[in-house]
């Protein structure tokens, strides 16, 4: 469908916990094209729909070559092996910051005809399905960054042109 623009730290949506998707018509349909063509542009690998301005939970993905999209997803299992890895955020543009995540996620969710979706990984699609979740609950990863971390990541986000940005 579209190549939607993405909010930037600082945009209300960002912060809000997202509504499910209740109704599955066009509208949704629309919504889950454009999550799907807007993740696919390159150094991309997960679009929740409060990045493009929607406030409905579902996201897209693009790992490792699995490319897809959960509608009303949830976490259902997270390992307790952890790990620290690098993350960023295309809402947080050029800023990247050791996040701790569980190595492994497991994310039940729907598809378009309202039928059970789940999806896994471990490394990388981990990471995704955590990072994609959190932006439904209205979370950005820099909340979960250790607190003198948080303090740079905000100091160096408000030094940058697109800080500001409303879009």
């Amino acid at each position: 469908m579209a190549v939607r623009e993405i909010r930037y730290f600082g945009d209300p949506v960002l912060t809000t916990p997202c509504d499910p998707v209740t109704r599955f018509d066009k509208s949704v349909e629309s919504l889950i094209a454009d999550l799907m063509d807007t993740v696919d542009a390159p150094g991309r690998a997960g679009l929740a729909a409060p990045q493009i301005g929607v406030s409905l939970r579902a996201f897209s993905y693009r790992v490792d070559g699995e490319h897809g999209y959960v509608i009303n997803p949830e976490i259902a299992e997270l390992s307790e092996e952890t790990h620290e890895i690098d993350e960023g955020c295309l809402s947080v543009p050029e800023l990247w910051f050791p996040t701790r995540r569980a190595k492994h996620a497991v994310v039940r969710g729907v598809d378009l005809n309202n039928e059970p979706v789940v999806v896994q990984g471990t490394g990388t699609m981990a990471q995704c399905l955590q990072h994609e979740t959190d932006h439904l609950d209205g979370k950005l990863y820099l909340s979960r960054l250790e607190p003198d971390r948080r303090k740079q990541a905000l100091r160096e986000a408000r030094g940058t042109d697109w800080f500001w940005a409303r879009r």
